[in-house]
Order: structure tokens, then C-alpha cells, then sequence
């Protein structure tokens, strides 16, 4: 998830870069904001692009990452907090708006995505952090006259041994002056007093409880219409005729405009746009798409099979060994999701005197932009972006659709517009996880260890879609997660993806392509366990002497959850994802709820784990996140119509429905590894692994459909 035309600033640049302006010490480039909290603030102070301080002690950061729940809002103002020696509670945050110095140097855009966020924060916040104080402590020095070495920097303010002291508002203005640092000390992790502290509390939650925190369908604009928006039953079909005398006839409904890909209703509350949506006669052209069908599509990826396609790793001769020894195969399959996150799509947009402004939730800050200019025809510096905070996205958000749809609606009717979706539309018009088929062929030695292995995954490329450019001689990078980087020592191994498109858009979801790759990768660790005539975990800690994170995350999984070899209620599997390594247990009860699922254990080794109750947070949710795929979901599509359009058909695990699920972290002092939709790929094979094992009977489809 690339784009061409930004460059990631140098840390060089990124240091270099300072400004002084109302007494205030900034830390990046000047970047003020339109925000309401920033425009009328009582006191002017200069909003920049990473921290601020101003006279009266307020240190806020500009957080680079939008806020789904992930816990960004608290999880990098700690990484300053912890530098800069003050407690969490003094920091203040501000979601940034756009500019080239917010890139995600991990994903090369402003975006959140890839369980990255801390991953690339960890050193550039400590630095600005350790920079900040560097400086606030000479400055001190300097206005006292006295040895750098007697001052210290500690909960907001500078004091001297001698007994003199001054806030860090106090001194900002000096600071501002004074040259940073490139390479300022880092403190040690057994310094740490705000990292990795389990008494750490999330910043957001007062906002959230109190109903004060802003997410997208929250947002309120003077004059403001809602937008309910009819699209095609066939995604990318569009209007040929509109017929918008009944939904004019409304109460509430004020204007009927028709945009590139819909006829938009306005009214003066939801109620009566969707009224007003639902009375329009809309004549359709449904375009190439309604031919689609899951069984065409599926057909097709299958004699994808027969494809050479991209070489993805390659090491030894695998086809040649595979004619030695015991030999395996077997082929599974992955069905298309939607990411069905609990806040519908929408977007807010206004547009007038050559302007534009976008809010809502965004997970993709440069293309919404980029998108919304096009759209009405501005300069991308006329446009400009507010993030919310994200009622979930999973990779939904990254999309550009609805940003286009709200400025396109607001630009056709002249009024501020909050365009709102409907569960049902969310379902039906999203950006799916792609259908995958897996060929996994392999051959065991006569010591019962893989001694080949050849994999081929053939689907379609969100990429090609999204950043075609970074598919390049058919390797899509983004395909390859969860393939590219197996833990396994196998001497012979190829690894082969093949891209077929199969006509319906396809999106970044949830762990992206980690969850199709574990499913087909750790059901055939099982499956070769079993004709080795090992135990599943002896036969993976087999091929793991090279990983020892992998084999420590497995043995403390197997450990913690009670496992025993040769009982038929449990299932492991195990990866490396997003830099976190990590094993699943699931254990069977034939009597715990529709689930059949009576406990998961997980263990992930993330490295430092900045917020620990967070990080158990994050990984409990993804699990549960991936039972519920697991078990239930799938979306079909027949005469390009998706057939699932709301929680009937497409649930969500319910409460009364979740198993136990007890989450371990391991002790680590490796820099910190993703989290966000690490729980989600290892849930789906651990769980077949155990039906295995009870029954007898190979689950090689999903949903299991219990």
C-alpha cells in the first residue's frame, strides 16, 4: 500500500525541522489547522507537525495515525510522554491533518494500515520526545547560568539542584531557539516509567464514555443536510434514469441530486432521506458486473491452478525432492468477507468559495484528499481532511468511495452534507476480502519431518486495484503475508502466487492476505503431522530450532492452555506476523455454546508492548474477530447481486456465543511488533485443527458453517 510521489522525510530532516512563534516550542514543520479546538482556542498557539508546547504547560501531540480503536491516542503519546519524563495524563492529542511528513515510512502514505502504526512511531516519537526535553534542559541551563549536568527534566518542569525550577511552558520560547539534536539519548527500557506500565489507562475512554468523542456519523456542520444514497445492486453500475417526484413529495426531503454512481436524497434528518431514498424509481445500468457469480469466480481461480504465476520464495529444488519420501496434498479454500464494521461508511463534506473540507473516518488521508479534488474539481491544497475518530475499520476505511460520494453530493447540491450508509448498503457495496485457492504439496523424510514443500495461492490482487504500480512481473507484496514468511525450516520450498482477477472489487481486510495464507499453511502442518504420525506441536517445535520466538510462543501457548498430546480437544497453530510471533490453542466442548469452542489461548511475543492491557485488547478482538469469519461468514454473489445484507446473514460473534479466551504476552525486549490483526489469521486453522482431531474430519473450506 504504496504511493509514487511522496518521499518520507529523513530523521536528519525530521529533526532539523523547528519553528518558534506566540512563545510556543514546536518540534516539525509548521502545519496549522482549520480545526475548531485550534481556531478558537482562547490562547494562540502554533499547531505543528508532531509536538507543541505552549506558555501555559500544555504539550500536545499531533498524532499521525487515525484512532479505530486501536489505542494510537494513547499508545504514541506514551512514546513522548516517556522521553520527554512526564506523566501520560499531561499530553493532549490532535489528529493530524495532511501532509507529506505524516507518511507512514512502514507503508509509504499517510495511512493506517498493517498494524504499523506503533512499529513506525517507536524511535521517531522517543526521539522527538528525547530531543524536546535536550533542549528544554539547556535552556534552562542557559537562563541560570549553570551546568547542564545540574538540571534535570522531570514532570512538565526543568529544576536545578540549586533549587530553581521552570515549567516546560516556561522555557519554550528559549528552547524553540536553540538547535535539536540529532542522535539525543534514548533512555534504556529498565528506565522506562510510562512504557509497557499495565497501569497505563487509555486517554479516549473519558470522551467515550461521556459521549463526547466525535466518530464520523457524529459530526455536526451548520446547515447541514443528510445524505441517504440509492446505489446499484450491481457494484459499478450507475443511474440511466431518475424518476424523484415521490421522494420529493417527503416530508423532510429537501433536494434529489444524481452523482457519478448514485442518486443522493438530502433531508433534514436520516429518517426521511432513507424515506425519500426508497420512494425514487431509479433505472439501472448494471454494466458487466451483473454476469458475476460465486460459482464462475471460484471456477476460475481454481484453473488458476494450472498458471505458473510469480515465484514468491524459492530455496533448494523442491520439485525434484518431492519425488522422494511420503508424499501430501491437499487444497483449500477461502471465501470472500466484507469487513462489516459496527460504524456504517460515511462522510461529511462541504464545499464552497474553491474549498473543500472532508471529516469523518479515514484511514487513508492523502488519497481522501487526492480523491475529494477530483471530484470537484480543486486543487488538493484547497481540500482539506479532519479525521474522526473510526467506529472499526479493518481496512474499509482505507477506501476512497464514500470520500468521493460525499464530495461529489455536496458539490451537486451547494450545501454541507453528511452522507450516511445503511448497514445493508455497508454490506453490499464493500471492498471484500478476496476469494483465495490454495495447492499445498509436500513430502515427508524418512525421520517424518518436511523435507518439500511447494505452495500456490491463486486470487485476486487488491493491489493491482489499489497501488498497481507495486505489482510488479505478477508479485503482488501485499499477497505473499503469511507465505514469504514462514517459521518452518524446510530445505526444499517454493512458494507461488498466482493474480486472478475475477471481476468484483477486493479489499484490504483484517490481516489482508495472513489469514488465507495461515489457514492453508498451518491446516497442512496438521495434516502432515498426522500422516508423519507425530504430534502436532513435537511436529512443528521440529522445524522451529532456527525461530526460537516461534517455538517459545508455541511452548508457553501449550503450557498455559493445558494441552495434551494425543487428546482429541484441542488445535495449534502458529506464525510470524506483522513482526509478532505468536501460537493459538483452541479447545473443543462438545457442550459449550453454538461456538463449540470452549477456550482459546493465545500467546504473542510483540516485543515491547507499549501498552500491555491495550495489546491483550487488541489480540482478544481479533481472535474473536476471526472465530466469527471462521464459523459463520462468507459473502456470495449471484447475477453480481451480493446476497448477505445485515447481521442475519452476516453475524457477528455475540457475547452469550464467545468462548474463554485468556491472551499471554511474552517478556521481550525486542522492538515492538504489530498487534492490531495479529489474533485474527491463527484462530480459523487452530480451530479446524481441533474439529481434526475430536472428529476425524479435514475442514479444508471455510466458514465451517456450525
Amino acid at each position: 500500500m504504496k504511493t509514487n510521489s511522496i518521499k518520507s522525510p529523513s530523521r536528519r530532516q525530521f529533526i532539523q525541522q523547528s519553528a518558534a512563534t506566540t512563545g510556543a516550542f514546536v518540534l516539525g514543520m509548521y502545519l496549522p489547522l482549520t480545526s475548531d479546538a485550534v481556531t478558537n482556542s482562547a490562547s494562540p498557539t502554533v499547531v505543528n507537525a508532531w509536538v507543541q508546547i505552549t506558555p501555559d504547560n500544555q504539550i500536545t501531540l499531533i498524532c499521525a495515525r487515525s484512532e479505530m480503536g486501536q489505542d494510537v491516542y494513547t499508545s504514541m503519546p506514551a512514546l513522548l510522554a516517556e522521553e520527554l519524563n512526564i506523566p501520560l495524563s499531561m499530553v493532549k492529542v490532535q489528529i493530524a491533518g495532511v501532509a507529506p511528513i505524516y507518511i507512514n515510512a512502514l507503508l509509504g502514505g499517510q495511512i493506517t494500515g498493517g498494524s504499523s502504526s506503533v512499529r513506525e512511531a517507536f524511535d521517531k516519537l522517543r526521539i522527538a520526545g528525547a530531543a524536546t526535553r535536550s533542549v528544554l534542559v539547556q535552556a534552562a541551563a542557559n537562563r541560570w547560568s549553570v551546568p547542564i549536568t545540574d538540571c534535570k527534566a522531570m514532570n512538565g518542569k526543568v529544576s536545578h539542584a540549586g533549587g530553581k525550577s521552570a515549567t516546560y511552558g516556561e522555557l519554550a520560547a528559549e528552547a524553540a531557539k536553540l538547535p535539536l539534536p540529532e542522535k539525543p539519548a534514548l533512555k534504556s527500557p529498565a528506565n522506562f516509567m510510562v512504557i509497557g506500565k499495565e497501569s497505563m489507562r487509555r486517554l479516549d475512554t473519558p470522551a467515550k464514555v461521556s459521549g463526547t468523542a466525535v466518530f464520523g456519523i457524529d459530526v455536526k456542520i451548520p446547515g447541514m443536510a443528510i445524505a441517504s444514497l440509492a446505489q446499484c445492486p450491481v457494484i459499478g453500475g450507475a443511474p440511466r434514469s431518475v424518476d424523484s417526484a415521490d421522494a420529493m413529495k417527503v416530508s423532510g426531503v429537501i433536494k434529489v441530486v444524481q452523482i457519478s454512481d448514485g442518486v443522493a436524497v438530502l433531508a433534514k434528518n436520516f429518517y426521511a432521506a432513507r424515506k425519500g431514498r426508497d420512494a425514487l424509481k431509479v433505472t439501472w445500468n448494471e454494466g458487466a458486473g451483473a454476469s458475476i457469480s460465486n460459482a464462475g469466480m471460484r471456477k476460475q481461480l481454481e484453473s488458476g491452478l494450472t498458471k505458473p504465476g510469480a515465484v514468491i520464495q524459492a530455496k533448494g529444488d523442491a520439485t525434484a525432492a518431492l519425488g522422494n519420501g511420503k508424499q501430501l496434498s491437499a487444497q483449500y479454500f477461502m471465501p470472500y468477507l466484507a469487513h462489516s464494521t459496527m460504524e456504517p461508511v460515511n462522510c461529511s463534506a462541504v464545499v464552497a468559495d474553491g474549498k473543500c473540507r472532508i471529516i469523518g473516518p479515514i484511514q487513508f488521508q492523502q488519497g481522501a484528499q487526492a480523491v475529494a479534488a477530483v471530484a470537484t474539481g480543486l486543487k488538493p491544497e484547497d481540500v482539506t481532511v479532519e479525521t474522526t475518530f473510526l467506529g472499526g475499520g479493518f481496512g474499509r476505511k482505507l477506501e476512497l468511495d464514500f470520500i468521493r460520494q460525499a464530495a461529489e453530493i455536496a458539490k451537486a447540491s451547494g450545501m454541507p452534507v453528511k452522507m450516511l450508509w445503511t448497514k445493508e448498503d455497508d454490506i453490499t457495496h464493500d471492498f471484500y476480502r478476496p476469494m483465495s485457492v490454495h495447492q499445498m504439496d509436500a513430502s515427508l523424510s524418512s525421520e517424518g519431518k518436511i523435507s518439500a514443500l511447494k505452495t500456490k495461492m491463486v486470487s485476486q490482487s487488491v493491489t493491482a486495484r489499489a497501488f498497481p504500480a507495486f505489482v510488479k512481473d505478477g508479485n503482488d507484496p501485499f499477497m505473499v503475508e503469511g507465505s514469504a514468511n514462514l517459521t518452518y525450516e524446510i530445505p526444499n520450498l517454493e512458494v507461488r502466487n498466482v493474480i486472478e482477477d475475477s471481476g468484483i472489487r477486493v479489499g484490504y481486510w483484517r490481516s489482508v492476505s495472513n489469514t488465507l495464507n495461515a489457514f492453508a499453511v498451518e491446516s497442512f502442518m496438521d495434516e502432515a503431522a498426522k500422516a508423519a504420525g507425530k504430534d502436532p506441536v513435537a511436529f512443528r517445535l521440529s522445524a522451529l530450532s532456527k525461530e526460537p520466538r516461534a517455538a517459545a510462543v508455541l511452548k508457553m501457548a501449550v503450557q498455559k492452555s493445558g494441552y495434551q498430546a494425543g487428546s482429541k480437544r484441542f488445535g495449534v497453530a502458529q506464525m510470524e506476523c506483522y513482526g509478532t510471533y505468536s501460537a493459538c490453542v483452541v479447545e473443543l466442548d462438545p457442550y459449550a455454546a453454538s461456538t463449540m469452542v470452549k477456550k482459546i489461548t493465545f500467546v504473542s511475543d510483540c516485543g515491547i508492548a507499549i501498552h500491555p492491557d491495550q495489546a491483550r485488547a487488541q489480540l482478544t478482538g481479533g481472535i474473536l474477530y476471526g472465530l466469527g469469519a471462521a464459523l459463520y461468514d462468507e459473502i456470495t454473489i449471484e447475477q453480481g447481486r451480493v446476497q448477505q445484507s445485515n447481521f442475519n446473514n452476516y453475524p457477528s460473534i455475540r457475547m452469550n456465543q464467545a468462548p474463554i479466551v485468556e491472551v499471554h504476552l511474552v517478556a521481550s525486549q525486542e522492538k515492538p511488533g504489530g498487534l492490531g490483526e495479529v489474533g485474527v489469521p491463527l484462530v480459523a486453522p487452530a480451530l479446524v485443527n481441533a474439529i481434526a482431531a475430536a472428529t476425524g474430519k479435514r475442514i479444508r473450506e471455510l466458514p465451517i458453517k456450525v
